[in-house]
């Protein structure tokens, strides 16, 4: 537009946030995050045709006025109100104050992924528009997620994967009535495929694994995988790599043969404290 009335700062950029890198495997982040500012007075976004966007408000309370899709709300919008803005979908907002916002983008492709698995057809799974919901799980996960990309996603690609997995399906449950995700098989990771997994997991733990990536070693669709893999183990994924890191990190903290800072980047922890933190969570022997 040329009618002077100002924009947006721009919340597409080329390439996903630093906070959550390439897993080292060709995978990309299942969500891009990224925290913009929000000056006061009209600001039209432009149109984001490659995510869904989850907005959530950060800071002050504010009076907006938000138009999208043949909607418009007026009101105060507060913190943990969350916009869903499908991809392609024009919006424009009328702020009475500067602001901010957290933005969670996630791919279409991947939100419809994770319909399939819970057996809702992708044509009725599309992220309708909408505008200051509230919703404790959206919420949740919005939040646990800033607070990740704040410190840098210490727990890693994984973890950050799996709320990215968690965030999509919670919104396709409230738009198509579903309390659960559904998978399509009951049954888990057959043996053999669970072995290779583990054994891949050992071998990489000093990687950031990504969720995709352990779902083509299991050789089933990421949508999937998570919840095959949680039935096979007996825990999410995450959670598994985190207590094998930890095992392994216990071991070489007795063997008494290399500083905490060798022993937290050997086994995939972001740093020596965040190693610690980490123990003292999983059940078993203190450092």
């Amino acid at each position: 537009m040329s009618d002077g009335n100002p924009r947006h700062p721009d919340i597409t950029p080329p390439s996903p946030s630093p906070a959550a890198p390439d897993g080292g495997q060709g995978h990309i982040p299942l969500a891009d995050l990224v925290t913009v500012p929000v000056p006061s007075g009209y600001i039209e976004p432009p149109v984001d045709d490659r995510y869904h966007t989850f907005d959530y408000h950060l800071g002050q309370p504010v009076q907006v006025t938000c138009r999208m899709d043949g909607q418009e709300r007026h009101g105060l919008q507060i913190q943990g109100h969350c916009t869903i803005v499908p991809a392609g979908t024009a919006h424009r907002w009328m702020f009475d104050r500067p602001a901010g916002a957290f933005l969670v983008r996630l791919s279409p492709a991947f939100v419809r992924e994770t319909a399939d698995a819970m057996n809702i057809k992708p044509q009725v799974a599309e992220l309708a528009p909408r505008i200051q919901m509230r919703d404790a799980q959206i919420e949740r996960i919005g939040w646990i997620m800033q607070a990740e990309d704040h410190e840098g996603c210490p727990t890693g690609r994984l973890f950050m994967d799996s709320l990215a997995t968690a965030l999509a399906a919670r919104m396709i449950a409230l738009q198509t009535r579903r309390d659960e995700p559904t998978p399509k098989s009951g049954r888990g990771l057959p043996p053999w495929r669970l072995r290779r997994v583990i054994e891949y997991i050992d071998v990489n733990l000093d990687r950031n694994l990504a969720l995709a990536e352990l779902a083509d070693v299991a050789g089933f669709s990421l949508s999937h995988f998570k919840s095959l893999f949680k039935q096979a183990a007996g825990t999410p994924v995450h959670r598994f790599v985190l207590e094998r890191r930890v095992e392994r990190a216990r071991a070489l903290l007795l063997k008494g043969e290399k500083s905490m800072t060798e022993i937290a980047m050997e086994c995939g922890f972001a740093h020596s404290s965040h190693m610690a933190r980490c123990m003292r969570s999983v059940p078993g022997r203190g450092v």
